[in-house]
């Protein structure tokens, strides 16, 4: 069981972006156990209340794959992507209540072993005018190097202002 936590890194944007890395320029230093990612986030895309969030690993956008479970409104769903690794409604969109933003929580354990990595999501965003998606993605980046940097890039739009990202480091120790 994890017995440390350490931030690595926070962002807040202060205006929007297209995207977010953590770690950029391989900051991520390689001394904890596994990494979690708090995310908080909106997009500015309209005609949508939600926008699928895509994670890669050290500026790397091949070998990756991911399952989405969800369930909208008590609807459950299912996505198979075989190329990328999407978060099912990974940020509230501009269609969406105003200032609600979506949240989610990226796990990987054993970021730096010489094996593929896996990892988990658990997300959530709310539209209080009609619904609300809850989410879980296992993904999987077939690739052996250690993980040193983490981007998070909306399927349409940008991440607008106020939008953040915590990493943290665990150790067993």
């Amino acid at each position: 069981m994890a017995t440390t936590y350490t931030l690595i890194e926070a962002q807040t944007l202060s205006s929007s972006q297209a995207s977010i890395t953590l770690g950029s320029g391989g900051t991520i230093p390689q001394i904890y156990t596994d990494l979690q990612l708090l995310f908080s986030g909106r997009s500015n895309s309209s005609g949508r209340v939600s926008v699928a969030v895509n994670i890669s690993f050290n500026g790397n956008t091949s070998n990756r794959s991911s399952k989405t479970f969800y369930a909208s409104n008590g609807t459950p769903g299912s996505d198979n992507f075989t190329t990328n690794i999407w978060t099912q409604d990974g940020a509230t969109a501009a269609s969406a209540t105003s200032s609600t933003f979506s949240n989610y929580s990226l796990y990987v354990p054993n970021y730096t072993s010489s094996n593929y990595k896996s990892l988990s999501v658990d997300s959530v965003i709310e539209n209080n005018a009609a619904n609300v998606t809850i989410g879980f993605t296992a993904g999987l980046w077939s690739n052996t190097a250690a993980i040193t940097s983490i981007t998070l890039t909306p399927e349409f739009g940008s991440l607008i202002q106020y939008t953040s990202a915590y990493l943290y480091g665990i150790k067993n120790s």
